[in-house]
């Protein structure tokens, strides 16, 4: 029984480890900074976001399971660059959404996406 305890373990690490390699090369950012933004930009106080200390909002959508999804903000295909764009210029995307434009730096918005992408059902 210990034995399969720890394949188990040992096979989810490897997966998440696969997952935050594939949003790396998707979005050329780092899952582990992106974390970090999610908090720095206070996306938490909107959103609930897995793995985010203290993001348990409840103003947008939650954001598990994101990565999986086919659509952003119900009108985007889901792709990296479209993450981005939405990260970064919401308004641009659907003028008039609730969702404000913080100033997301191009950087921060890859390191978001990369996390983002980390959170798959």
């Amino acid at each position: 029984m210990k034995r399969v305890i720890v394949f188990l373990a040992i096979a989810a690490l490897a997966c998440h480890r696969d997952d935050e390699k594939t949003a790396r090369e998707l979005t050329r950012g780092d899952a582990a900074r992106g974390n970090a933004a999610i908090s720095r930009y206070g996306c938490g106080a909107c959103h609930e976001v897995k793995g985010v200390d203290g993001a348990n909002g409840l103003v947008g959508p939650s954001l598990d399971g994101i990565g999986s999804r086919t659509y952003l903000a119900g009108r985007l295909p889901n792709s990296p660059d479209n993450m981005i764009r939405w990260i970064r210029e919401p308004q641009s995307v659907a003028n008039g959404t609730v969702m404000p434009n913080l100033n997301v730096t191009e950087d921060d918005a890859r390191d978001i996406a990369a996390y983002l992408y980390t959170l798959r059902q």
